[in-house]
């Protein structure tokens, strides 16, 4: 859980790990769509929290791209600590790419968007 560039992603939410412990689990759907998409909704659970990490995550997945749509990441004491939010993806020449996303650590009311210069070939 090292934070990276000093930002509030850490280098483990950008290798997505959480989709690696070994507890996952398909919940029902609190709504229809989220963000406008079908999504399917899954938690994570850590087997292993450490007091700075996170204990689980639900991931809002698109159906249709396979992205996270949300998700939001909870503390060891089981407290809503981060929300992710891709703010811009779109489909070229077949492939969904991600040019913005946001972290927002909602204890400390920090934020971090990165934007990527995507270029077509």
């Amino acid at each position: 859980m090292i934070p990276f560039a000093g930002s509030d992603f850490w280098v483990a939410d950008l290798g997505l790990e959480f989709f690696h412990w070994p507890a996952q689990k398909i919940l029902p759907k609190t709504t229809n769509l989220k963000r406008g998409r079908e999504y399917t909704l899954l938690e994570s659970t850590n087997p292993n929290p450490t007091t700075n990490g996170y204990s689980r995550v639900l991931s809002w997945i698109d159906k249709e791209s396979g992205g996270i749509l949300e998700a939001e990441a909870y503390d060891a004491q089981g407290k809503l600590l981060k929300e992710f939010e891709p703010k811009s993806f779109k489909k070229i020449n077949g492939q969904w790419e991600l040019s913005e996303m946001e972290i927002r650590n909602v204890q400390t009311d920090s934020r971090t968007r990165l934007e990527f210069d995507l270029k077509s070939n």
